[in-house]
């Protein structure tokens, strides 16, 4: 654990080197204290959210006789994304510019074995009383054009330091086993370098989603006879 832990400070440290080996940004050494203090917070704020779904796995476990939730993943953005991002709204790169217009720094991936699983696990953990939504988005009722299919949320989840609660952001990703692996495959063909991509190939990408939710359909009706 030792190890990982300074493996993932040696890698953002890295970030942060590039960005001022490449003068893409000055940043002062308290600047750097600040940042650094913040990546822990929202590293703080997916560890209560993944507490909080490994809770309801072992509950419904109990409850249904098998775990709707089949991985969690997790991820920071790296300082180049959280910079790109902010460059792109025409914000500053700043502490409190990050806490105020960006959502998605932390991000939870929730990967369900079925259609059904992803709003009940959905459903329950909203229901908590010290998560906030603040923002939903259904991509499984309305899939993307290209048809990416999954559902976002955004919430707020307070977590307890020595002497203060604080509110943090994480964006929360939960699709089914189908859906993230149509979402994997598209993305490294999307975005292989050194290759173009056509609309030949975007249309195949999307029957190819249509063919991960008929195969989402199909495993939940046989789901459903087995269990009646």
């Amino acid at each position: 654990m030792l190890e990982r832990f300074l493996k993932k400070s040696q890698e953002r440290k890295d970030d942060i080197d590039s960005l001022i080996n490449e003068s893409i940004v000055e940043l002062s050494t308290p600047i750097l204290k600040n940042f650094d203090d913040l990546m822990v917070y929202y590293k703080c704020a997916i560890m209560e959210i993944e507490t909080k779904l490994r809770v309801l796995n072992e509950e419904f476990s109990l409850q249904h006789d098998r775990n709707p939730i089949s991985s969690i993943q997790s991820r920071l953005k790296k300082i180049q994304s959280i910079k790109g991002k902010l460059d792109k709204i025409d914000k500053p790169f700043t502490v409190s510019s990050i806490e105020e217009n960006l959502h998605d720094v932390a991000g939870v991936r929730v990967i369900c074995s079925f259609p059904e699983d992803v709003y009940l696990v959905a459903d329950a953990l909203l229901k908590q009383d010290d998560i906030i939504l603040l923002n939903k988005k259904d991509y499984i009722e309305n899939p993307k054009p290209n048809g990416y299919r999954s559902l976002h949320l955004i919430v707020q989840v307070p977590i307890f330091l020595a002497n203060e609660k604080k509110l943090m952001k994480v964006e929360i990703q939960l699709r089914t086993i189908a859906m993230d692996s149509w979402a994997a495959l598209e993305h490294q063909l999307r975005y292989k370098k050194d290759s173009q991509f056509t609309d030949d190939m975007a249309e195949e990408l999307q029957r190819c989603a249509e063919i991960s939710a008929e195969l989402d359909r199909r495993m939940g009706a046989l789901k459903s006879k087995l269990h009646k």
